[in-house]
Protein backbone atom coordinates (compact mmCIF):
# COMPACT_ATOMS: atom_id res chain seq x y z
CA UNK A 1 0.00 0.00 0.00
CA UNK A 2 1.52 3.08 -1.18
CA UNK A 3 2.01 5.98 2.00
CA UNK A 4 0.03 9.26 1.09
CA UNK A 5 0.40 12.76 3.62
CA UNK A 6 -2.31 13.26 5.39
CA UNK A 7 -4.18 16.21 5.93
CA UNK A 8 -3.83 15.76 10.05
CA UNK A 9 0.03 15.17 9.51
CA UNK A 10 0.84 17.88 7.35
CA UNK A 11 -0.80 20.56 9.80
CA UNK A 12 1.03 18.86 12.80
CA UNK A 13 4.49 19.35 10.74
CA UNK A 14 3.57 22.68 9.69
CA UNK A 15 2.85 23.71 12.82
CA UNK A 16 5.89 22.20 15.17
CA UNK A 17 8.12 23.38 11.86
CA UNK A 18 7.31 26.95 12.96
CA UNK A 19 7.06 26.03 16.79
CA UNK A 20 11.09 24.55 16.41
CA UNK A 21 12.12 28.28 14.06
CA UNK A 22 10.87 29.78 17.21
CA UNK A 23 12.38 27.72 19.73
CA UNK A 24 15.94 27.32 17.79
CA UNK A 25 15.54 31.56 17.25
CA UNK A 26 15.43 32.07 20.97
CA UNK A 27 16.93 29.41 22.43
CA UNK A 28 19.92 29.00 19.69
CA UNK A 29 20.90 25.72 20.35
CA UNK A 30 23.51 23.37 18.60
CA UNK A 31 22.34 23.13 14.37
CA UNK A 32 22.99 19.29 14.85
CA UNK A 33 19.53 19.12 16.06
CA UNK A 34 18.44 19.42 12.56
CA UNK A 35 19.21 16.03 12.11
CA UNK A 36 16.67 14.89 14.65
CA UNK A 37 13.86 17.09 13.76
CA UNK A 38 13.82 16.84 9.83
CA UNK A 39 13.36 13.12 10.05
CA UNK A 40 10.84 13.92 12.43
CA UNK A 41 8.83 16.69 10.35
CA UNK A 42 8.70 14.18 7.47
CA UNK A 43 7.67 11.38 9.24
CA UNK A 44 4.74 13.43 10.97
CA UNK A 45 3.23 14.66 7.60
CA UNK A 46 2.24 10.79 7.17
CA UNK A 47 1.07 10.10 10.66
CA UNK A 48 -3.50 10.06 10.77
CA UNK A 49 -5.13 11.30 13.00
CA UNK A 50 -4.81 14.77 15.53
CA UNK A 51 -3.95 12.08 18.37
CA UNK A 52 -0.78 10.79 16.89
CA UNK A 53 0.36 14.54 16.39
CA UNK A 54 0.06 15.15 20.00
CA UNK A 55 2.01 12.23 20.94
CA UNK A 56 4.40 13.26 18.63
CA UNK A 57 5.36 16.20 20.37
CA UNK A 58 7.53 14.30 23.37
CA UNK A 59 9.62 13.09 20.27
CA UNK A 60 9.99 16.80 19.48
CA UNK A 61 10.46 17.65 23.15
CA UNK A 62 13.24 15.47 23.68
CA UNK A 63 15.55 17.80 22.44
CA UNK A 64 15.08 21.07 24.24
CA UNK A 65 14.53 18.46 27.24
CA UNK A 66 18.37 17.21 26.68
CA UNK A 67 19.39 20.66 26.30
CA UNK A 68 17.95 22.37 29.55
CA UNK A 69 18.88 19.08 31.81
CA UNK A 70 22.42 19.25 30.75
CA UNK A 71 22.58 22.79 31.40
CA UNK A 72 22.43 23.60 35.61
CA UNK A 73 20.64 26.91 34.48
CA UNK A 74 18.16 25.24 32.42
CA UNK A 75 16.89 23.18 34.55
CA UNK A 76 13.67 25.04 35.50
CA UNK A 77 13.32 25.20 31.67
CA UNK A 78 13.69 21.87 32.12
CA UNK A 79 10.82 21.29 34.27
CA UNK A 80 8.69 23.38 32.35
CA UNK A 81 9.35 20.79 29.29
CA UNK A 82 8.33 17.67 31.35
CA UNK A 83 5.10 18.76 32.72
CA UNK A 84 4.26 19.80 28.91
CA UNK A 85 5.17 16.20 27.94
CA UNK A 86 2.71 14.93 30.84
CA UNK A 87 -0.04 17.29 28.98
CA UNK A 88 0.17 15.45 25.71
CA UNK A 89 0.62 12.51 27.33
CA UNK A 90 -3.07 13.09 28.81
CA UNK A 91 -4.24 14.90 25.62
CA UNK A 92 -3.46 12.29 22.84
CA UNK A 93 -5.50 10.01 24.58
CA UNK A 94 -8.44 12.43 25.11
CA UNK A 95 -8.45 12.86 21.45
CA UNK A 96 -8.42 9.78 20.36
CA UNK A 97 -11.40 8.52 22.12
CA UNK A 98 -12.68 11.63 20.45
CA UNK A 99 -11.50 11.08 16.96
CA UNK A 100 -12.57 7.33 16.66
CA UNK A 101 -10.80 5.55 19.49
CA UNK A 102 -6.94 4.14 19.84
CA UNK A 103 -5.53 3.11 17.07
CA UNK A 104 -2.74 0.44 16.01
CA UNK A 105 -0.18 3.22 14.87
CA UNK A 106 -0.80 5.24 18.08
CA UNK A 107 -0.57 2.46 20.45
CA UNK A 108 2.64 1.20 19.15
CA UNK A 109 3.77 5.05 18.65
CA UNK A 110 3.19 6.02 22.63
CA UNK A 111 5.58 4.05 24.33
CA UNK A 112 7.98 4.41 21.75
CA UNK A 113 7.94 8.50 21.75
CA UNK A 114 7.61 8.26 25.76
CA UNK A 115 11.08 6.54 25.44
CA UNK A 116 12.76 8.92 23.46
CA UNK A 117 11.72 11.57 25.90
CA UNK A 118 12.06 10.29 29.50
CA UNK A 119 15.39 8.75 27.94
CA UNK A 120 16.53 12.20 26.65
CA UNK A 121 15.47 13.89 29.94
CA UNK A 122 17.44 10.83 32.21
CA UNK A 123 20.65 10.94 29.63
CA UNK A 124 20.96 14.93 29.90
CA UNK A 125 20.66 14.84 33.83
CA UNK A 126 23.53 12.31 34.26
CA UNK A 127 25.35 14.48 31.84
CA UNK A 128 24.67 17.46 34.02
CA UNK A 129 25.66 15.52 37.15
CA UNK A 130 22.25 16.03 38.80
CA UNK A 131 21.31 12.44 38.28
CA UNK A 132 23.44 9.09 38.47
CA UNK A 133 24.35 7.47 35.08
CA UNK A 134 22.98 4.09 36.18
CA UNK A 135 18.93 5.03 36.56
CA UNK A 136 19.57 7.23 33.73
CA UNK A 137 19.90 3.99 32.17
CA UNK A 138 17.11 2.37 33.95
CA UNK A 139 14.77 4.48 32.78
CA UNK A 140 16.10 4.16 28.79
CA UNK A 141 15.59 0.12 29.53
CA UNK A 142 11.84 0.91 30.81
CA UNK A 143 10.94 2.10 27.49
CA UNK A 144 13.30 0.63 25.22
CA UNK A 145 12.95 -3.61 26.32
CA UNK A 146 9.44 -3.55 25.50
CA UNK A 147 9.69 -1.77 22.15
CA UNK A 148 12.65 -4.40 20.92
CA UNK A 149 10.80 -7.02 22.56
CA UNK A 150 7.84 -5.96 20.18
CA UNK A 151 9.88 -5.34 17.28
CA UNK A 152 11.00 -8.80 17.44
CA UNK A 153 7.78 -9.95 17.91
CA UNK A 154 6.61 -8.62 15.02
CA UNK A 155 9.27 -9.80 13.13
CA UNK A 156 8.39 -13.73 14.39
CA UNK A 157 5.25 -12.89 12.53
CA UNK A 158 3.17 -12.59 15.79
CA UNK A 159 1.14 -9.15 16.58
CA UNK A 160 1.90 -8.01 20.17
CA UNK A 161 -0.94 -6.39 22.01
CA UNK A 162 -0.25 -2.48 21.87
CA UNK A 163 -2.64 -1.46 25.15
CA UNK A 164 -1.49 0.70 28.48
CA UNK A 165 -1.05 -1.59 31.23
CA UNK A 166 -1.34 -0.52 35.03
CA UNK A 167 2.10 -0.75 35.84
CA UNK A 168 3.00 1.12 32.90
CA UNK A 169 0.86 3.93 33.09
CA UNK A 170 1.82 4.00 37.16
CA UNK A 171 5.60 3.49 36.24
CA UNK A 172 5.92 6.81 33.33
CA UNK A 173 3.83 9.30 35.82
CA UNK A 174 6.50 7.92 38.65
CA UNK A 175 9.44 8.68 36.04
CA UNK A 176 7.79 12.32 34.69
CA UNK A 177 7.15 13.53 38.53
CA UNK A 178 10.72 12.34 39.95
CA UNK A 179 12.72 13.52 36.87
CA UNK A 180 10.99 17.01 36.67
CA UNK A 181 11.39 17.46 40.50
CA UNK A 182 14.50 16.85 40.17
CA UNK A 183 14.75 19.44 37.17
CA UNK A 184 12.75 21.88 39.81
CA UNK A 185 14.77 21.74 43.07
CA UNK A 186 17.76 21.93 40.90
CA UNK A 187 16.43 24.84 39.13
CA UNK A 188 15.20 26.60 42.35
CA UNK A 189 18.35 25.71 44.16
CA UNK A 190 17.47 23.43 46.28
CA UNK A 191 19.11 19.92 46.81
CA UNK A 192 17.77 17.18 45.08
CA UNK A 193 19.26 14.58 46.89
CA UNK A 194 15.92 13.32 48.86
CA UNK A 195 14.16 12.55 45.31
CA UNK A 196 17.07 11.30 43.24
CA UNK A 197 16.98 9.02 46.47
CA UNK A 198 13.35 7.89 46.12
CA UNK A 199 14.17 7.42 42.35
CA UNK A 200 16.59 5.15 42.83
CA UNK A 201 14.06 2.93 44.29
CA UNK A 202 11.31 4.03 43.05
CA UNK A 203 11.92 4.00 39.54
CA UNK A 204 13.51 0.36 39.10
CA UNK A 205 10.58 -1.20 41.25
CA UNK A 206 8.21 0.33 38.98
CA UNK A 207 10.02 -0.88 36.17
CA UNK A 208 10.39 -4.24 37.13
CA UNK A 209 6.59 -4.17 37.99
CA UNK A 210 6.07 -3.20 34.87
CA UNK A 211 8.05 -5.38 33.03
CA UNK A 212 6.08 -8.32 34.76
CA UNK A 213 2.60 -6.87 34.06
CA UNK A 214 3.79 -6.71 30.52
CA UNK A 215 4.54 -10.70 30.42
CA UNK A 216 1.63 -11.28 32.34
CA UNK A 217 -0.48 -9.50 29.68
CA UNK A 218 1.31 -11.31 26.53
CA UNK A 219 0.64 -14.71 28.06
CA UNK A 220 -3.06 -13.71 29.06
CA UNK A 221 -3.06 -13.36 25.51
CA UNK A 222 -1.07 -16.34 24.32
Amino acid sequence: MRLRPTRAGLTGAATYTALLLVWMAAARPSPLLLLWFAPLVLMEAFLPGPANQVTLARAYLAAPALVYARDPGGLGLLAVTVALAGVTDLADGTLARRFGGPSTVGGALDPVVDGIFFGAVGLGLWLGAAYPGWLALVVVARYALPALVGAAMLAAGRRPQLRHTLFGQVSTALIAILLGGVALLRGLGQDPAPVVRAGELVVPVATLLTFANLAWAARAKG
